[in-house]
């Protein structure tokens, strides 16, 4: 490499001197030109468990707002008290989301000032919003964040697994068939190249059940995490296989707010073991019903979600033969 073209390199590496100066980091607290007292819609993350974590900006969003759309007021309320806001509340969540965004989507285009929160965290992850922001999106209301406290990327950097990629995927069913349902489906785009680590929230009542049914559809070994209480006094994280963390946890009821983790697939070759190729192999022979069935019993994947596939495919090679 050339010397010049290494000073090159090295200068473009650098942090850009004079943004450093002006950026908001170094602009002695005051907030950037987007800040959440201009008119529009302000997504401000809330703590998911010690309030200290409660940001000074996302303190100073919910002070300056017309109006809070909260999951549950009575939550959102003793937040307030901890930092001496009033302000007006109002619920906004799945049960009437839908009904109250052209009313929402009026008082934005008027010039109001509304902030989002959920009960903890980040808005619309696993809580209500995503159809209020996709609304005010469409009618060309500004939208900004407050970013801040988020369960699942927490777990995430202390679970040890690769963080990333990952895919946050929100909480699984609550019906064991349903679930499994959910995982397979998961586990087949796993054998189709799917490598991430993935993230669930569940309640503490189902997670000895959801971590069995894991157990079942993804195998015994696959390394696992399950995050409780974070950032709490009693914060813990267990790292172990899926397998002996079931196990665990059928004894060993857990309390609190939990995310579980489950790390990535070993690379599989794709051969006579892969799904389709399976599938493909078996409808020369049999019946789409069969081949479906005997597919999935090899795969210890559901039927239904083998039955599909191999529809699909058989319907391709009907295809390609005529």
């Amino acid at each position: 490499m050339h010397a010049s073209s290494s000073r090159s390199s090295s200068t473009n590496n650098r942090p850009d001197e004079h943004r450093d100066r002006t950026s908001p980091l170094h602009s002695e607290g005051k907030p950037p030109s987007h800040a959440p007292s201009c008119p529009g819609l302000t997504l401000v993350a809330t703590p998911i468990g010690n309030l200290g974590d409660f940001s000074p900006r996302g303190a100073e969003a919910l002070a300056s707002a017309d109006l809070i759309l909260c999951e549950d007021t009575r939550t959102t309320a003793r937040l307030l008290t901890e930092r001496s806001i009033s302000a007006r509340t109002e619920a906004l969540h799945e049960h009437n989301e839908r009904q109250r965004i052209p009313g929402l989507i009026a008082r934005l285009q008027d010039g109001a000032n509304i902030a989002l929160v959920s009960d903890a965290g980040m808005p619309l992850l696993s809580d209500p919003g995503f159809r209020l922001v996709r609304a005010a999106i469409e009618a060309n209301v500004p939208v900004t964040v407050v970013p801040g406290p988020n369960a699942a990327l927490t777990a995430l950097v202390l679970s040890g697994l690769p963080p990333h990629p990952f895919m946050f995927i929100g909480f699984p069913p609550p019906r064991s068939s349903a679930r499994k349902e959910s995982f397979a489906k998961l586990h087949a785009a796993e054998r189709a190249g799917l490598s991430a680590t993935l993230i669930w929230h569940e309640a503490p009542h189902r997670l000895a059940e959801t971590l069995a049914d894991m157990a079942e559809i993804f195998g015994p070994t696959r390394p696992c995490a399950v995050a409780r209480e974070l950032t709490k006094k009693f914060e813990e994280v267990r790292r172990d296989t899926v397998g002996d963390l079931a196990a665990f946890y059928a004894t060993t009821p857990p309390r609190g707010e939990i995310t579980v983790l489950l790390g990535p697939a070993e690379p599989e070759q794709t051969s006579e073991d892969d799904l389709d190729t399976t599938l493909r192999s078996l409808l020369e022979t049999h019946s789409v019903k069969d081949a479906a069935a005997l597919a999935a019993t090899a795969a210890g994947l559901p039927k239904r979600t083998v039955y599909t596939r191999a529809l699909e495919l058989a319907a391709e090679i009907k295809a390609a033969k005529s």
